[in-house]
């Protein structure tokens, strides 16, 4: 868990918070006063700002804390939560004490808690990214968000008190599908903030009620007395979001018009201030009664269903498209590859991020839920967890493990001068250590063969309880595609390596429309490869791994065709062969932990290729389009 917030000046000069003294923008406006509002309640501790630039992350973060203390100077660093936190990081402080025998440490209140029950401003907790916080994380943002008393009992620490602090939390209305809803549902704000311009600090909070701030302010040393909430203005709430709406969303607009009440000097919410809520929130509310609805709609996305359906709608995952889709397109002598306009980088089609303007994005997400997401996965006790994954960062060390040298060093050369010492000198405060993302203790590897899938064979229902393992397994996902008419090159195969099968691309590659190649060879030894890299670089955590090959095995293009980008005729045996050879390198690694399935697809003429190609790898063949594939304890499938 990293408590330095990303540096303002490292920000591109359009994204940085505009110097001039203009007027700011309504939707600037809207986000201090809910910030405000946040400040003011403490039912209204959560704020999810959708769609947010990266880069205005850190000075919204410190307008809020500016909110917070009332001191226009740099307040302290915020506590960062990420996919690195930890509940030892986020719940409790070992502290060193001096003692008559000795040296001891005690157990005190960690960053999560340790303004609670005191008076002063509170912590002001940032996630960069929800869709990416620990499951420590998201389990510590449904125990504190909104509640009225917290109790932690945790390695030596009893704490019970009322939570303070405040939370600030970004993510994308795309991925809004993903985290569990018990999450989201704990943060009572939620913004949608695309095309934000945020103007500088003095100028915003100039334009809100000299009589918010204060209220803001003095709310932090002793609860504020808050105004009541009329019938009324709870049937008009139910009326704004609607019948189909549950109760912690009315609640959360109820303790906002709360809030707005509070800070007009009102002392009972009305109808009215649930309508300027709603507004506040992003929901467009009509003159009189009525619902509220979305001030805007889905910007580079069609109107969908709420509900994902099972197959991708048309061009969904779409790539580019050549003159191979057209069967007979190119005659023989003639190149495979045409020449073709570039294309955008993003997560929707041409380059355009797909954003859902409304508070309530996850309604209308296509995004799959992690399983049991508020539960850790199991690991393996063998070796300590903190020396296995990627690295992704580095803080203060607390022991002698895992030291990043360079920024220790680097941590060390600061500080010579202030030293005065004739030699280099590393003091222990100077000390690092790397911070490393977990590791994947399961992994499945799926190569498909899209020239072997024919229109009467859905082969979503024979890959289902390979899907369904790595999805409750958590597993990472490896896809490798061959024969595809969307393809960049026929010749060569494409992959791509997902954290899980909940990956948007995943679903796409399985229905991909038939092209003419098929390098089988260059597949499997992209799959040999990827076995490989993750068996080394993830070692004994790797605990168990699926191959599964889907195709007929005639492999027409030849391995060395693969690697130059050209095809000589006639190629007669030579791809099959290549396949075959490539196979071996999977048969000489770990079996105990590596596990093979090749799915016939039952295609004749020479339909005991599959069963050559599986006795290559050294795994089972199974049935596709006529068997009955059943799961075993491992999590595969029934051979024939």
């Amino acid at each position: 868990m990293s408590t330095e917030p990303p540096h303002g000046a490292d920000m591109p000069a359009e994204n940085v918070p505009s110097t001039e003294v203009e007027e700011p923008d309504e939707l600037a406006v809207r986000l201090c006063r809910a910030l405000v509002c946040a400040a003011v309640d403490p039912a209204l501790s959560g704020v999810l700002l959708f769609d947010l630039e990266p880069q205005l992350l850190d000075p919204v973060a410190r307008l809020f804390a500016r909110i917070l203390t009332g001191d226009p100077h740099s307040p302290g660093p915020p506590v960062m939560l990420s996919a690195a936190s930890r509940d030892e990081d986020l719940w409790t402080r070992p502290v060193l004490q001096r003692e008559d025998g000795g040296i001891s440490f005690r157990m005190e209140p960690g960053p999560l808690i340790e303004t609670d029950g005191r008076s002063g401003p509170p912590s002001l907790v940032v996630v960069p990214d929800l869709t990416r916080l620990s499951v420590a994380g998201m389990r510590a943002a449904v125990q504190l968000l909104g509640a009225d008393v917290t109790v932690v009992e945790y390695g030596g620490l009893s704490h019970r008190a009322r939570p303070r602090a405040r939370w600030l939390a970004a993510c994308r209305s795309a991925d809004a599908g993903r985290p569990t809803g018990h999450l989201l549902d704990r943060f009572a704000l939620r913004l949608p903030t695309c095309g934000l311009r945020l103007p500088t600090a003095d100028h915003l909070l100039g334009m809100l009620p000299p009589s918010w701030l204060d209220i803001a302010r003095d709310a932090q040393e002793a609860l504020v007395p808050t105004a009541a909430v009329s019938d009324e203005a709870l049937d008009r709430v139910h009326e704004l979001l609607g019948p189909e709406s549950n109760m912690r969303r009315e609640l959360s607009l109820a303790r906002l018009a709360r809030a707005l009440a509070t800070l007009d000097g009102e002392g009972t919410a009305t109808s009215e201030h649930c309508a300027a809520a709603a507004r506040l929130m992003g929901l467009a509310v009509a003159e009189g009664a009525g619902r509220a609805e979305p001030t805007g709609g889905a910007s580079g996305s069609a109107s969908r269903s709420p509900h994902p359906s099972n197959r991708p709608s048309e061009g969904m995952g779409e790539r580019r498209h050549t003159g191979q889709d057209i069967p007979g397109a190119a005659e023989t002598g003639q190149p495979l590859l045409e020449t073709e306009p570039a294309e955008g980088v993003g997560a929707g089609r041409g380059g355009v991020q797909t954003v859902l303007a409304t508070p309530y994005p996850e309604d209308e997400a296509e995004a799959l839920r992690d399983f049991a997401p508020l539960r850790s996965p199991w690991q393996r006790t063998a070796g300590s967890a903190s020396l296995r994954g990627v690295v992704i960062g580095t803080r203060r060390a607390t022991d002698l493990s895992d030291i990043a040298h360079v920024r220790t060093v680097r941590e060390a050369a600061v500080h010579q001068r202030i030293r005065r010492t004739e030699q280099f000198t590393v003091s222990p405060v100077d000390l690092h250590s790397h911070v490393r993302a977990s590791s994947p203790e399961h992994m499945l590897v799926l190569l498909l063969d899209h020239t072997c899938r024919g229109g009467d064979w859905d082969w979503q229902d024979t890959l289902t309880p390979f899907l369904e393992w790595a999805y409750t397994r958590r597993a990472a996902v490896h896809i490798i595609e061959v024969g595809s008419a969307e393809t960049g090159n026929e010749l060569r195969a494409e992959s791509f390596a997902a954290r899980s099968v909940l990956d948007p691309r995943i679903l796409p590659a399985l229905y991909r429309p038939v092209g003419r190649a098929s390098p089988l060879a260059d597949g499997v030894e992209q799959a040999v490869q990827a076995l490989r890299r993750s068996f080394r670089q993830h070692g004994n955590s790797l605990t168990e791994a699926w191959l599964v090959v889907v195709t007929d095995g005639r492999g027409n293009v030849p391995l060395r065709a693969s690697r130059t980008g050209r095809l000589r005729s006639p190629v007669g045996t030579e791809g099959v062969e290549d396949t075959l050879k490539a196979a071996a390198g999977v048969s000489a690694m770990d079996r105990t932990r590596l596990r093979v399935a090749v799915i016939d697809a039952g295609r004749e003429p020479y339909g005991s290729l599959p069963f050559s190609l599986a006795e290559a790898l050294g795994g089972v063949v199974l049935e596709g389009p006529s068997a009955r594939v059943r799961t075993r304890g491992g999590g595969g499938a029934g051979e024939r």
